[in-house]
């Protein structure tokens, strides 16, 4: 699980190809990266967008301009209260042209790899949202910081804990909030999900069911292995399959068992998993059985409960979520989550709040993912004990 990190040089070197910018696919003691509200936990902050909104959007400088900035980022900046698009990070000078006439950029807010440090002197830029492979998340992470701006950071965090330790203590020293891309957690089915689990509506829950996966192409060859590297379906579509479960549940597993998939495209998957089954153990003895692959169609959270059951089916897209639970369907409304997300980051700026998707969140997610690998590998049940018991309890308001 050890990766090298990557530096600005190497980065600048693998840039000329568009494709390795960042596709679209996604607590308890915790504290804030915002010094005045360090005691604060999680579950203090409010994970609803406002609705009155402030007198002054915050701007976002998207770093990346692959498809998911492109797809989602982008379009979803256009329907924000709080925040709006100010600026561009990109090593493709066309991109860069195209984005400037379509959302009216200034030409002072428009950066490269290279002059991405001197956002540091651009007022108009508050907060800088990381979209590029999971490999250089730590790095650009780390200089926006620096940078003196707010971070969202898309998930996963980073390749290791030791670098989502890194990413926590530059946003804490620049006295700056961090956030992971957890789009999820503000959307309508999903918080649902949590709310039914977390307040065992249906009693206790026995056994959850999650499933993500897609059938991944050479276009983006980075989710491969190649380039750059970092991909791989555990990383990148399982991490919602690991999310699902643990806010379902409403607790971090005590231990982790794992086995990889057969390879059946030895070419395609010569640098990463084609696939893994993986199980989550908690502490009251309920499984979750998860599976990610990068060969099938998958896309499911379920949970069976004494009393009852609840799923979401599809459960990990962008739009086009349903829900039913024994009792009938549920009746929510798709929503703009990456609007959803980002505003209510922006508000918690604005109110000097801590976020409930916190660095943190993710620093937990990438120890399981560490663990999940350790476990297919060795074929044995790996403890999660040292796991950071970080948990979004903002559905038990509602």
């Amino acid at each position: 699980m050890k990766q090298s990190s990557f530096s600005r040089r190497h980065f600048i070197q693998h840039l000329g190809a568009a494709s390795l910018l960042m596709p679209g696919i996604t607590t308890l003691g915790l504290q804030s990266c915002t010094s005045k509200r360090s005691e604060s936990t999680a579950d203090e902050a409010s994970s609803a967008t406002t609705k009155t909104g402030s007198e002054r959007k915050l701007g976002i400088a998207l770093v990346g301009l692959g498809k998911y900035s492109e797809g989602q980022l982008a379009p979803a900046l256009e329907k924000t209260t709080n925040c709006r698009l100010a600026g561009i990070v990109t090593g493709t000078p066309d991109k860069a042209e195209t984005w400037k006439k379509k959302y009216d950029l200034a030409d002072k807010n428009i950066y490269d790899y290279k002059t991405f440090d001197q956002i540091a002197d651009n007022p108009d830029i508050d907060i800088v949202y990381v979209v590029l492979p999971n490999a250089l998340h730590a790095e650009y992470t780390i200089r926006a910081a620096k940078a003196g701006k707010h971070v969202i950071c898309e998930k996963p965090m980073a390749m290791t804990p030791e670098e989502c330790q890194q990413m926590i203590d530059a946003c804490k020293k620049a006295n700056r909030q961090l956030s992971i891309g957890y789009r999820l957690h503000f959307e309508p089915h999903n918080q649902e999900m949590m709310r039914l689990g977390q307040k065992e509506v249906f009693g206790k829950i026995n056994h959850i069911i999650a499933e993500n996966g897609q059938v991944q192409d050479e276009s983006s060859p980075w989710r491969l292995g190649r380039g750059i590297g970092s991909g791989g379906p555990v990383r990148d579509v399982g991490v919602y399959c690991l999310q699902g479960a643990i806010y379902t549940k409403g607790q971090v597993p005590v231990a982790v068992t794992a086995k990889f998939h057969p390879i059946t495209d030895p070419e395609k998957f010569s640098k990463v998993e084609e696939g893994a089954d993986f199980q989550l153990h908690f502490a009251d003895g309920t499984v979750a059985n998860c599976t990610a692959s990068f060969n099938k169609q998958l896309n499911k959270l379920r949970a069976e409960a004494a009393k009852g059951w609840f799923e979401l089916a599809p459960s990990f897209g962008y739009s086009g979520l349903e829900g039913k639970t024994s009792q009938g369907n549920m009746e929510i409304e798709n929503v703009p989550q990456q609007a959803r997300q980002m505003d209510a980051f922006a508000e918690c700026i604005l109110k000097n709040q801590p976020t409930t998707v916190p660095g943190e969140l993710g620093m937990r997610d990438v120890q399981l993912l560490s663990a999940i690998f350790e476990a297919a590998r060795t074929g044995r049940k790996v403890s999660t004990k040292e796991v950071l018991q970080v948990m979004d309890k903002s559905a038990l308001r509602s």
